[in-house]
């Protein structure tokens, strides 16, 4: 019988604890809301493990005898954040083998150059940081730092912070998301080196806080959709490619969309966008909001009756255009979706809730990219906050 799917689930350290966790959970379809199982926990990432990279695994080095998963700590209690390799057991557990402390407030990985380089970009430090790594890929070498100083009008832009890092389809740019300063920073790399050059940014709206990113082809058109965590918008634009690196990227705005699509919210609601992602077959993007739970859901034990209220996941299909044409708003299973992530086969979406501490499967439908019913619920220890499928 093939093994079960894994996931591993990082986490914060939950009140009165000194570190937080990487979870690894075992998934078998079919089996209901009993289907996931905590299989083991590695507290070998600081307090705040905040994100987890598997990309190397897949590159040009790959070895089955050495797997890792790279996990950043934001460095919560520490005077240093750190970026940590945990290697992979054959049963799914994590054991560290390296560790590098690095700039303060890491929230987001993300490999480039052909793998032989990772970028790092951090929220609590205003920076983006990159290294070199490894041949056998258990150690980083400091390769560059960048520091900002702009902020936003808002109380929550009182710096700069940028959230995520993202590579574009071609692999010769990498975009960071600055939700401080209302900006989607753009850099070349030069293969050679591995080193960035600064291009012009993306100049967001006052206010907006541009939080993630996603690109997504159409007709041999190349878009990048930015969610605004502050805004609770999505904005898409049409990208442009010069004849060399040297002049950069061009970006037009085509289409700008409520997080909600067209459900009208509460006067006073106080929505958070989080997490935008595209589908696996690139017919959708999916996006989560936090703060304004307009559905309540069955709870998951069947002894209590209560209805737990939720948080909401959006889905849109991707027009000819450019546009987002809105399909459906569903729940998120709790509070604060910070994160969520689909399988290879788009088949099921994991949604990790943040303030209630637990991670929700659902059925989604690949044809309609629509959810359906939860398959699978477990309870985290500490606010999840990233999830990583690992289907082998």
């Amino acid at each position: 019988m093939a093994s079960a799917t894994r996931l591993y689930v990082s986490s914060y350290a939950p009140p009165n604890a000194t570190f937080g966790a990487v979870t690894t959970l075992e998934f078998e379809p079919g089996l209901g809301s009993g289907a996931l199982k905590t299989t083991s926990e590695n507290h070998e990432c600081g307090s705040a493990p905040t994100w987890l990279d598997d990309t190397f695994n897949n590159g040009f080095i790959y070895s089955l005898n050495n797997v890792f998963i790279y996990c950043v700590d934001e460095g919560f209690t520490t005077p240093n954040a750190s970026l940590n390799t945990l290697k992979k057991g054959t049963d799914g557990s994590l054991k560290s083998v390296a560790k590098l402390d690095i700039i303060q407030g890491p929230v987001s990985t993300q490999f480039y150059n052909e793998n032989k380089a990772m970028a790092v970009a951090h929220y609590g430090g205003s920076a983006i940081s990159t290294y070199t790594i490894s041949e056998d890929g258990s150690t980083f070498t400091k390769l560059q730092n960048f520091t900002f100083v702009a902020k936003g009008p808002r109380p929550e832009q009182d710096a700069s912070h940028v959230h995520e890092a993202i590579i574009d389809p071609t692999g010769a740019y990498l975009l960071f998301p600055d939700l401080g300063a209302d900006l989607v920073r753009v850099y070349c790399i030069d293969p050679a080196t591995s080193l960035l050059a600064p291009h012009d940014p993306i100049q967001e709206p006052l206010g907006s806080g541009p939080r993630h990113a996603t690109f997504w082809e159409k007709n041999g058109t190349t878009y990048l959709s930015v969610i605004h965590e502050l805004g609770n918008i999505i904005i898409t634009y049409k990208v442009d490619y010069a004849s060399s690196t040297d002049e950069g990227l061009a970006f037009t705005k085509v289409d700008e969309v409520s997080t909600y699509g067209d459900t009208r919210l509460p006067a006073d609601a106080d929505g958070s966008a989080a997490e935008i992602k595209l589908s696996p077959d690139g017919n959708f993007i999916v996006a989560s909001n936090r703060n304004v739970t307009l559905f309540d859901v069955e709870n998951p034990d069947p002894n209590n009756s209560t209805k737990i209220p939720s948080d909401t996941l959006a889905t849109f299909a991707l027009g000819d255009d450019g546009t987002l044409d809105f399909v459906q708003l569903a729940p998120s299973g709790g509070s604060f979706p910070r994160f969520f992530q689909m399988n290879a086969d788009g088949t099921i979406l994991a949604a990790a809730n943040q303030l209630t501490n637990d991670l929700s499967l659902w059925a989604r439908d690949v044809e309609t990219g629509k959810l359906g019913d939860r398959i699978a619920y477990t309870k985290i220890i500490g606010p999840p906050n990233y999830i990583l499928w690992d289907e082998e």
